[in-house]
């Protein structure tokens, strides 16, 4: 016998509150006077928070208790006066009366740690973004007979760190095999987006190590 599955209960949608206080028991809103609106749609574009709908060019609060509590900015730009408020006197009321600055001082601390968080957060990703993790070494000398690349690849071994887009120019095969000056670039890089900066010493090193000239050591 097959049971027929029991469909989920849906879930309540959370009642909004105001610095504790549920929202439903705050009396501000908008009210808007029909005759008086001329349709200019300006409280429309200028909510944020879809108050308002237009309906057949009047302005309609379809959602009062949408409106943030205290804000009276549609009402201000009216070019009509067709909107109107309560007093503040009754927010100020309740202020009073529910005893909120204990829940906005925890609220505060809060948004405080969240920024603190975020400018911390920013501050890691900018240094990060001005780590040097890529350089570009130029060197010049003799390359014959001093095993440099031999010493470089021995180097980099078990390293996060590679050497990419290596060229060697050299006057002549006859020339190099004479000794003749030879120039070396290349680009150290690491592999694990971490500073390069300890490992491009120990790169220097082997270059003065090697009896070579550094002409440049730069980063990108």
């Amino acid at each position: 016998m097959t049971t027929a599955a029991t469909p989920a209960t849906p879930a309540k949608p959370e009642k909004k509150t105001w610095h504790g206080i549920p929202r439903d028991d705050i009396p501000w809103m908008p009210t808007v006077d029909a005759d008086a609106c001329i349709g200019c749609q300006l409280c429309y574009v200028t909510c944020g928070r879809g108050v308002y709908e237009m309906h057949e060019q009047v302005a309609v609060a379809v959602a009062p208790m949408e409106c943030a509590v205290g804000c009276a900015t549609c009402g201000n730009v009216c070019p009509t006066s067709a909107i109107s408020f309560p007093s503040l006197d009754s927010v100020w009321k309740m202020e009073r009366e529910r005893q909120i600055f204990r829940t906005v001082k925890k609220e505060a601390l809060r948004k405080h740690e969240r920024e603190d968080a975020l400018k911390a957060r920013a501050t890691a990703q900018e240094a990060v973004a001005h780590l040097p993790t890529r350089a570009k070494v130029e060197l010049a000398g003799e390359f014959g007979d001093k095993r440099f690349l031999v010493r470089l690849e021995e180097l980099i071994e078990g390293k996060p760190f590679d050497v990419v887009n290596l060229r060697l120019e050299v006057p002549t095969v006859k020339g190099a095999r004479q000794k003749a000056p030879s120039f070396m670039s290349f680009e150290v890089t690491s592999e694990e987006q971490a500073s390069i900066a300890s490992f491009l010493d120990e790169v220097k090193k082997l270059v003065h190590d090697a009896g070579l000239v550094l002409v440049s050591a730069t980063p990108l």
